[in-house]
């Protein structure tokens, strides 16, 4: 695996990075983070599009591909949704920083989100993601938003792969979106299509991963919530795994202890 691997240096054209896409798949998973720290420098059209390109291949609700993507690139645009982005965070940023208290993880995130809130307008390009199709006004079932919303998200995570296969940082964004109408009449969108996030794309000023994550036996259940067999146990590659597994007592062991404790 690639460790704390900085973004290509030299030529960033599509035709120097493309070979890149051949990343294994699991190190472009166990690297991946949201990189707001972002240079201004220009991204190659052909990058972008190839992104995009790439989430068309992920599945959509009913074979529907009811996706519209725009990529804004006009800093007079970027100028108005930095101006959304900033009020927004004047709210949820004051509430996280009174929530996370002095959890020092959470508030270099905030500081990070802060960060790409002041530099919003020097992103060099930033897709929005869009749906199109007949908008519900009434009331619907959960369910449905997320049958909805899930014909999108999917070639949005691929976008992201993409994207730090490539060398791209990126990020998922909601916060400038707070106004549907507002966003919609900035971008010329009609009433049919709904934009859905952004992602802020450029080189990165930092590292790219690998993440801290939880045990997955720490979010992992068995047929009903809180059974959980599995508690602090990973799996990881074959070969992790091995080394790990002379420690690890087996789930059966671990459920006895729980017993008797």
């Amino acid at each position: 695996m690639t460790i704390n691997e900085r973004a290509p240096e030299g030529d960033r054209s599509y035709a120097a990075v493309a070979d890149r896409l051949t990343m294994p798949l699991v190190e472009a998973m166990e690297t991946q983070r949201a990189v707001r720290r972002i240079l201004p420098d220009p991204v190659d059209d052909d990058i972008v599009l190839r992104c995009i390109e790439l989430g068309l291949k992920a599945p959509t609700g009913s074979n529907g591909q009811n996706w519209q993507f725009v990529v804004v690139k006009d800093r007079e645009v970027l100028a108005t949704f930095a101006r959304r982005y900033r009020q927004a965070w004047s709210l949820y940023g004051g509430l996280g920083e009174r929530v996370v208290g002095n959890d020092e993880s959470m508030r270099k995130i905030l500081a990070a989100v802060a960060w790409q809130v002041e530099h919003f307008t020097e992103a060099p390009v930033v897709v929005v993601p869009c749906l199109e199709g007949a908008q519900r006004f009434a009331p619907v079932p959960a369910l449905a938003a997320s049958s909805w919303y899930g014909s999108i998200y999917p070639s949005v995570q691929n976008l992201l792969l993409a994207a730090r296969a490539m060398g791209l940082g990126a990020s998922l964004i909601t916060l400038p979106l707070w106004s549907v109408t507002l966003s919609r009449r900035t971008l010329g969108l009609p009433m049919t299509v709904q934009p859905v996030c952004m992602v802020p794309l450029g080189w990165p000023r930092g590292r790219y991963g690998p993440t801290t994550r939880k045990p997955v036996g720490d979010v992992v259940h068995l047929d009903r919530f809180g059974t959980r067999p599995w508690r602090g146990q990973g799996v990881g590659r074959p070969q992790e795994r091995s080394v790990a597994a002379a420690d690890d007592p087996t789930p059966a062991e671990r459920d006895a202890t729980e017993v008797r404790s």
